[in-house]
Protein backbone atom coordinates (compact mmCIF):
# COMPACT_ATOMS: atom_id res chain seq x y z
CA UNK A 1 0.00 0.00 0.00
CA UNK A 2 2.86 2.33 0.84
CA UNK A 3 4.48 1.83 -2.56
CA UNK A 4 1.20 2.40 -4.35
CA UNK A 5 0.69 5.72 -2.54
CA UNK A 6 4.31 6.67 -3.23
CA UNK A 7 3.96 5.98 -6.96
CA UNK A 8 0.65 7.87 -7.12
CA UNK A 9 2.19 10.82 -5.27
CA UNK A 10 5.15 10.91 -7.66
CA UNK A 11 2.84 10.76 -10.68
CA UNK A 12 0.69 13.54 -9.23
CA UNK A 13 3.74 15.75 -8.59
CA UNK A 14 5.02 15.03 -12.10
CA UNK A 15 1.64 15.95 -13.60
CA UNK A 16 1.54 19.22 -11.63
CA UNK A 17 5.12 19.95 -12.72
CA UNK A 18 4.16 19.42 -16.38
CA UNK A 19 1.15 21.72 -16.00
CA UNK A 20 3.34 24.58 -14.81
CA UNK A 21 6.21 23.81 -17.21
CA UNK A 22 6.86 26.59 -19.70
CA UNK A 23 7.36 25.53 -23.31
CA UNK A 24 9.74 27.74 -25.29
CA UNK A 25 9.59 27.77 -29.09
CA UNK A 26 12.42 29.45 -31.01
CA UNK A 27 11.64 30.23 -34.65
CA UNK A 28 14.31 31.22 -37.14
CA UNK A 29 13.42 31.71 -40.82
CA UNK A 30 15.80 32.84 -43.55
CA UNK A 31 15.04 33.43 -47.24
CA UNK A 32 17.47 34.66 -49.89
CA UNK A 33 16.28 34.56 -53.50
CA UNK A 34 15.60 30.83 -54.09
CA UNK A 35 17.10 29.58 -50.81
CA UNK A 36 14.96 28.95 -47.74
CA UNK A 37 15.82 27.73 -44.28
CA UNK A 38 13.34 27.29 -41.43
CA UNK A 39 14.40 26.08 -37.98
CA UNK A 40 12.00 25.54 -35.09
CA UNK A 41 13.39 24.50 -31.71
CA UNK A 42 11.18 23.43 -28.80
CA UNK A 43 12.62 23.15 -25.32
CA UNK A 44 11.47 22.79 -21.72
CA UNK A 45 13.13 22.79 -18.29
CA UNK A 46 15.86 25.27 -19.28
CA UNK A 47 16.82 23.27 -22.34
CA UNK A 48 17.09 19.91 -20.58
CA UNK A 49 14.71 18.46 -23.19
CA UNK A 50 15.00 19.77 -26.76
CA UNK A 51 13.35 18.96 -30.06
CA UNK A 52 14.51 20.59 -33.29
CA UNK A 53 12.74 20.78 -36.65
CA UNK A 54 14.88 22.00 -39.53
CA UNK A 55 13.46 22.64 -43.02
CA UNK A 56 16.51 23.48 -45.14
CA UNK A 57 14.73 23.30 -48.50
CA UNK A 58 11.43 24.73 -49.75
CA UNK A 59 11.20 24.94 -53.54
CA UNK A 60 8.75 24.72 -56.41
CA UNK A 61 8.82 21.37 -58.18
CA UNK A 62 9.88 21.69 -61.81
CA UNK A 63 7.65 18.82 -62.96
CA UNK A 64 4.36 19.68 -61.26
CA UNK A 65 2.51 22.60 -59.59
CA UNK A 66 3.64 21.68 -56.08
CA UNK A 67 6.14 22.48 -53.35
CA UNK A 68 8.99 20.19 -52.33
CA UNK A 69 9.80 20.39 -48.63
CA UNK A 70 12.76 18.59 -47.07
CA UNK A 71 12.92 18.48 -43.29
CA UNK A 72 15.09 17.14 -40.48
CA UNK A 73 13.98 16.45 -36.92
CA UNK A 74 16.30 15.91 -33.97
CA UNK A 75 15.70 15.06 -30.33
CA UNK A 76 18.18 16.53 -27.88
CA UNK A 77 21.73 17.49 -28.81
CA UNK A 78 22.87 14.18 -30.32
CA UNK A 79 23.40 14.38 -34.06
CA UNK A 80 23.16 10.87 -35.54
CA UNK A 81 20.89 8.43 -33.70
CA UNK A 82 17.97 10.78 -33.07
CA UNK A 83 18.04 12.59 -36.44
CA UNK A 84 15.29 11.82 -38.95
CA UNK A 85 15.15 13.14 -42.50
CA UNK A 86 12.20 13.15 -44.88
CA UNK A 87 10.98 14.86 -48.04
CA UNK A 88 7.39 15.82 -48.75
CA UNK A 89 5.61 17.16 -51.78
CA UNK A 90 2.73 19.54 -51.11
CA UNK A 91 0.30 19.74 -54.01
CA UNK A 92 -2.76 21.91 -54.62
CA UNK A 93 -4.89 18.90 -53.64
CA UNK A 94 -3.14 18.78 -50.26
CA UNK A 95 -3.82 22.48 -49.65
CA UNK A 96 -7.48 21.97 -50.57
CA UNK A 97 -7.62 19.02 -48.14
CA UNK A 98 -6.15 21.09 -45.29
CA UNK A 99 -8.65 23.92 -45.79
CA UNK A 100 -11.60 21.52 -46.10
CA UNK A 101 -10.69 19.71 -42.87
CA UNK A 102 -10.07 23.01 -41.06
CA UNK A 103 -13.55 24.19 -42.09
CA UNK A 104 -15.10 20.94 -40.85
CA UNK A 105 -13.27 21.28 -37.53
CA UNK A 106 -14.42 24.89 -37.20
CA UNK A 107 -18.04 23.87 -37.76
CA UNK A 108 -17.73 20.92 -35.37
CA UNK A 109 -16.52 22.83 -32.32
CA UNK A 110 -18.80 25.37 -30.67
CA UNK A 111 -16.95 28.59 -29.88
CA UNK A 112 -13.62 27.43 -31.36
CA UNK A 113 -12.52 31.01 -32.06
CA UNK A 114 -13.20 31.96 -28.43
CA UNK A 115 -11.24 28.95 -27.11
CA UNK A 116 -8.26 29.69 -29.37
CA UNK A 117 -8.34 33.38 -28.50
CA UNK A 118 -8.36 32.67 -24.75
CA UNK A 119 -5.36 30.37 -25.20
CA UNK A 120 -3.48 32.97 -27.26
CA UNK A 121 -3.91 35.45 -24.41
CA UNK A 122 -1.64 33.19 -22.37
CA UNK A 123 1.00 33.04 -25.10
CA UNK A 124 3.96 35.41 -24.89
CA UNK A 125 6.11 36.49 -27.83
CA UNK A 126 9.45 38.23 -27.49
CA UNK A 127 12.58 38.90 -29.49
CA UNK A 128 10.63 39.42 -32.72
CA UNK A 129 12.97 40.66 -35.45
CA UNK A 130 11.90 40.83 -39.09
CA UNK A 131 14.38 42.22 -41.59
CA UNK A 132 13.73 42.42 -45.33
CA UNK A 133 15.78 43.66 -48.26
CA UNK A 134 13.88 44.00 -51.54
CA UNK A 135 14.87 45.12 -55.01
CA UNK A 136 13.13 44.82 -58.37
CA UNK A 137 15.82 46.33 -60.56
CA UNK A 138 13.71 49.45 -61.10
CA UNK A 139 13.76 52.36 -58.64
CA UNK A 140 10.07 53.27 -58.98
CA UNK A 141 8.84 49.69 -58.67
CA UNK A 142 11.21 49.05 -55.77
CA UNK A 143 9.88 52.08 -53.89
CA UNK A 144 6.29 50.92 -54.43
CA UNK A 145 6.91 47.37 -53.24
CA UNK A 146 8.88 48.66 -50.24
CA UNK A 147 5.88 50.67 -49.09
CA UNK A 148 3.59 47.69 -49.63
CA UNK A 149 5.86 45.45 -47.51
CA UNK A 150 5.91 48.06 -44.72
CA UNK A 151 2.10 48.07 -44.75
CA UNK A 152 1.96 44.27 -44.81
CA UNK A 153 4.36 43.94 -41.88
CA UNK A 154 2.46 46.57 -39.93
CA UNK A 155 -0.77 44.62 -40.41
CA UNK A 156 0.84 41.35 -39.31
CA UNK A 157 2.36 42.93 -36.19
CA UNK A 158 -0.99 44.53 -35.36
CA UNK A 159 -2.70 41.15 -35.66
CA UNK A 160 -0.06 39.46 -33.48
CA UNK A 161 -0.27 42.14 -30.79
CA UNK A 162 -4.06 41.80 -30.78
CA UNK A 163 -3.99 38.07 -30.01
CA UNK A 164 -0.65 37.48 -28.26
CA UNK A 165 1.21 39.23 -25.46
CA UNK A 166 4.22 41.07 -26.86
CA UNK A 167 6.91 41.46 -24.19
CA UNK A 168 9.14 43.62 -26.35
CA UNK A 169 8.68 46.06 -29.19
CA UNK A 170 9.24 44.19 -32.49
CA UNK A 171 12.25 45.23 -34.55
CA UNK A 172 11.18 45.58 -38.18
CA UNK A 173 13.15 46.86 -41.14
CA UNK A 174 12.55 47.06 -44.88
CA UNK A 175 15.59 48.06 -46.92
CA UNK A 176 15.17 48.90 -50.63
CA UNK A 177 17.85 47.79 -53.06
CA UNK A 178 17.66 49.98 -56.18
CA UNK A 179 20.56 48.50 -58.12
CA UNK A 180 19.48 44.84 -58.54
CA UNK A 181 16.60 42.38 -58.25
CA UNK A 182 16.92 40.74 -54.85
CA UNK A 183 14.77 39.54 -51.99
CA UNK A 184 16.24 38.77 -48.59
CA UNK A 185 14.18 38.08 -45.47
CA UNK A 186 15.16 37.01 -41.97
CA UNK A 187 12.65 36.45 -39.17
CA UNK A 188 13.39 35.35 -35.61
CA UNK A 189 11.15 35.20 -32.54
CA UNK A 190 10.57 33.36 -29.26
CA UNK A 191 7.14 32.06 -28.22
CA UNK A 192 6.43 30.86 -24.68
CA UNK A 193 3.42 29.40 -22.87
CA UNK A 194 2.74 26.97 -20.05
CA UNK A 195 1.82 23.43 -21.10
CA UNK A 196 -1.11 23.53 -18.67
CA UNK A 197 -2.80 26.24 -20.75
CA UNK A 198 -2.51 24.07 -23.88
CA UNK A 199 -3.98 21.09 -22.02
CA UNK A 200 -6.84 23.28 -20.76
CA UNK A 201 -7.57 24.46 -24.31
CA UNK A 202 -7.61 20.84 -25.47
CA UNK A 203 -10.07 19.89 -22.72
CA UNK A 204 -12.32 22.76 -23.75
CA UNK A 205 -12.28 21.48 -27.33
CA UNK A 206 -13.57 18.13 -26.11
CA UNK A 207 -16.14 19.82 -23.88
CA UNK A 208 -17.65 21.89 -26.69
CA UNK A 209 -17.38 19.17 -29.34
CA UNK A 210 -20.64 18.82 -31.24
CA UNK A 211 -21.79 15.32 -32.19
CA UNK A 212 -19.46 12.54 -33.33
CA UNK A 213 -16.21 12.72 -35.21
CA UNK A 214 -16.31 14.70 -38.46
CA UNK A 215 -15.48 12.89 -41.68
CA UNK A 216 -12.18 14.49 -42.57
CA UNK A 217 -11.03 14.47 -46.15
CA UNK A 218 -8.06 12.19 -46.71
CA UNK A 219 -5.01 13.07 -48.75
CA UNK A 220 -4.31 11.16 -51.91
CA UNK A 221 -1.26 8.93 -52.16
CA UNK A 222 -0.18 10.69 -55.34
CA UNK A 223 2.01 13.21 -53.49
CA UNK A 224 3.58 10.50 -51.35
CA UNK A 225 4.43 8.40 -54.40
CA UNK A 226 6.10 11.34 -56.12
CA UNK A 227 7.96 12.26 -52.96
CA UNK A 228 10.05 9.12 -53.19
CA UNK A 229 11.42 10.23 -56.56
CA UNK A 230 12.34 13.75 -55.47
Amino acid sequence: MFWVLLVLSILLLLFILILFTKLTILINYYHHNDNDDLKIKLKIWFGLIKYTINVPLIKVDDNSPSLVVKSKTKMGDSSEQSTKEEAKQITTEDVDTYFTNAKKLLNHVFGLHRIVRMFFRKVTMKGLEWDTMIGLGDAAHTGTITGAIWAFKGGIIGLISHYLKLKEMPKITVTPHFQAAVIHTKLTCIIQFRIGYAILAGLKLFKFWKGGLPHFKKKTNFANDKTKSV
